[in-house]
This record gives structure tokens, C-alpha cells and sequence, in this order.
């Protein structure tokens, strides 16, 4: 496994783009040589800015994260193999291993956390090993507030609207994906009914990659990233789960190990997908998108990141910014989605973007890292 670092970036760092001047020199005109204008002359020349990553050790090497919630600057929850969960409250400087005790043997994907003290972990796999934890005192106990009971299930992320309404989906099951509902902040849940959902291509499915599969945006708004189809496609309910539509994208498809992997949405109508074939092997030249419209309509990256890409996420107080990543790298966006340019060659799996500008990156070997301002 390659090493993963994590990052927190500020969007209001990133929106002060810093403008030099160009140094005075000679150009050579068709007619002779001539001095050109001075400095304090010429028009100020836009400089990119790239992120800094700052590592910062969890102590946990040989375990893959994939979940993170971002709480702020200080405070983030990173989720993993071996039933792994950790938690820092200063920043990424220390690091508490809160793992509900027993789950050793599960995997846990995706965790939701609402401040410092209270988060929601989900556990995928087939059958019982799909669990659902929760914790009210900062993980010094959890409580299982739902287990699989159908061997044919198999959920894959989580979202929550609020501090009390969220949704888990899983893969397919007689032909639709499932959903599970919470109204009590993941103390209890149910299954959706099924009426509402388009029925599933063949061989689609939901990938538990980042935990990014399935996000919201507002009170009811929901998004749904499939692949492994086809045709890569995101589903869009505006009414918590209940009914949905389905729009296709341009991210490749086609086969098990390709899809959109990653959602974000900055509000109603703005998102990114990112995606592509996760096989370190094969190409993924067109692994991103962008909507104007809520998932109604989809448009192929004009420059998309050059790889693979697990995870996406808006940066803080900006319109326009946003971090991808993958095994390969970081690529920055500035411009909505519409182009990306690499800005770290680092491993990564997920990352999350607090309010407070705090964003942060989880991988392989238990390394996360932040970017201070």
C-alpha cells in the first residue's frame, strides 16, 4: 500500500489568488528592438496557487480510511478496515482510537459525524456484515442501531440532511437499490419502500470508495453515484428518498470497476461527479462531470483529472473550488468543475470540506494530513 495524506484547505485562501507583476526586459519587434514596459506598467499576471499538504500521523499503519466527516479545522472522524475509527480534537496532533469494541472484523466505510461528541459509522459487506454504530460521548461507546438481515443487501454509504434525517443505501436488491431512512439522528432506521426508485440496470451498483456514493444537499435533496452499468448514472430525490430520477452521464461505464464513485454538491443545482476505472491499470480519460441543474443534466469535464478519482469535495466559501482525489493524486478546480490541473501526487481515498474552511484527506496506510492557513 502507498502512503495517503489528508489536507485541510480554506476557500478563502484559495480565492486570494495572488497577482505578480512581470519583470521589464527587452522584446524584439519586427522593426528593431525595444524596451518594454516597465513593471509598474504592464497588467498584473494571474499566479496559481497549489495546496500545501501538511501530514499529520493517526498511528494506525495497515489501515485503509475511507470514511471521514470533516467537523472543522480542529476536529475530523476517519473510519476504516479492521473496524477502525479514530478522532482528533487539536487539529490531526493527536489522534484517539474510538472503535466500537468487537468490530474488529468489519470495514467500515463511511461515518457521518455531527460535532465532536456524536457521529454515525456504517460497516459494508454482505449480509450482517452491513451494521450501522452510533456514538453520543465522542466514541467511548457506540451502540449497533442496525444489522443486515437480507443476504441479499449490501450497503455501500451514508448521508444525513440534519442532525436527525438520513439515508444508507445499498446495492440492488429484486431489482431497485435499497434504502435505509433515519429520523431520530441514526438511533433507529427502516427500509424504504421500493415504488419510487427506477429499476437498476444490469450489474449497477453503488461503490464504497469514499463514502461519497450518496449526498445531500439542504433539507431534502439527495444524490445517488452508480456505476459497474452500462451507463454511469446519478439518481436525484427531492423528497428524502422516497422518489427518484435518473440521469446519465458522461463518466465511463461499461464495466464492473467502472462509474462515478464520488458526489458533491455545493447547493441545489451545482454538483461534481468524478469517477473512472479504479484498476491501477487502465486508463480513466474522462473521470469527471458537472451539473447546472440538480443531476438533471451532466457535462464532461472540458479538462478532467487525469486519473482515477475516489472522492470530491467543494471547498469552503467559494463557488467555484473544489478538490478531487485518488491513488494518484490531488486535482484542484477553480472554475466549477469545467477544468482540474494536479496539485499533489499523493494516495488518497476520500476528503471532506468543513464550513469553517477546514478540509481534510484520508487513505491508505492510516495517513491523514491537513493544510493549515
Amino acid at each position: 500500500m502507498s502512503r495517503t495524506t489528508a489536507v485541510a484547505v480554506s476557500g478563502a485562501v484559495l480565492a486570494a489568488l495572488a497577482a505578480v507583476p512581470a519583470r521589464a526586459g527587452e522584446v524584439t519587434r519586427p522593426g528593431g528592438t525595444e524596451q518594454a514596459p516597465t513593471a509598474r506598467q504592464q497588467a498584473p499576471v494571474a499566479r496559481q496557487w497549489a495546496p500545501h499538504w501538511r501530514s499529520v500521523g493517526t498511528g494506525a499503519a495497515g489501515v485503509r480510511l475511507r470514511g471521514l466527516s470533516a467537523v472543522g479545522r480542529a476536529t475530523a472522524w476517519v473510519a476504516g478496515t479492521a473496524g477502525t475509527v479514530l478522532r482528533t480534537t487539536d487539529g490531526g496532533r493527536n489522534w484517539r482510537d474510538v472503535s466500537p469494541p468487537g468490530a474488529g472484523d468489519l470495514q467500515f466505510r463511511d461515518v457521518e459525524a455531527f460535532d465532536a461528541r456524536r457521529a454515525v459509522v456504517l460497516a459494508i459487506g454482505e449480509g450482517e456484515a452491513s451494521r450501522v454504530y452510533r456514538t453520543d460521548d465522542g466514541g467511548a461507546t457506540w451502540t449497533e442501531t442496525f444489522r443486515n438481515t437480507d443476504a441479499r443487501a449490501f450497503y455501500d454509504c451514508l448521508a444525513f440532511f440534519d442532525h436527525r434525517h438520513g439515508l444508507a443505501v445499498s446495492d440492488p436488491v429484486d431489482g431497485r437499490f435499497r434504502l435505509l431512512s433515519t429520523g431520530d439522528g441514526g438511533r433507529s432506521w427502516k427500509v424504504l419502500p421500493d415504488r419510487g426508485m427506477p429499476v437498476a440496470q444490469d450489474g449497477e451498483a453503488g461503490f464504497a470508495a469514499s463514502g461519497q456514493c450518496l449526498v445531500t444537499a439542504g433539507p431534502r435533496d439527495v444524490w445517488l453515484a452508480t456505476g459497474g452499468a452500462a451507463r454511469a448514472r446519478v439518481l436525484h430525490s427531492a423528497d428524502r428518498g422516497l422518489t427518484w430520477t435518473a440521469a446519465g452521464t458522461p463518466v465511463p461505464a461499461g464495466d464492473p470497476a467502472k462509474g462515478v464513485f464520488a458526489l458533491a454538491f455545493r447547493d441545489r443545482a451545482h454538483g461534481l461527479a468524478v469517477g473512472g476505472d479504479y484498476r491501477p491499470d487502465q486508463a480513466s480519460p474522462r473521470a469527471s462531470a458537472t451539473t447546472r441543474d440538480g443531476g438533471r443534466t451532466w457535462r464532461p469535464s472540458a479538462a478532467p483529472p487525469p486519473a482515477y478519482r475516489s472522492g470530491v469535495a467543494w471547498l469552503a466559501h467559494s463557488r467555484t473550488a473544489a478538490l478531487a482525489v485518488g491513488p494518484t493524486g490531488t486535482d484542484l478546480t477553480t472554475d466549477g468543475g469545467r477544468t482540474w490541473r494536479t496539485v499533489d501526487s499523493g494516495s488518497y481515498d476520500t476528503v471532506d470540506c468543513a464550513r469553517d474552511g477546514g478540509c481534510w484527506a484520508a487513505g491508505e496506510q492510516g495517513r491523514v494530513a491537513r493544510l493549515e492557513e
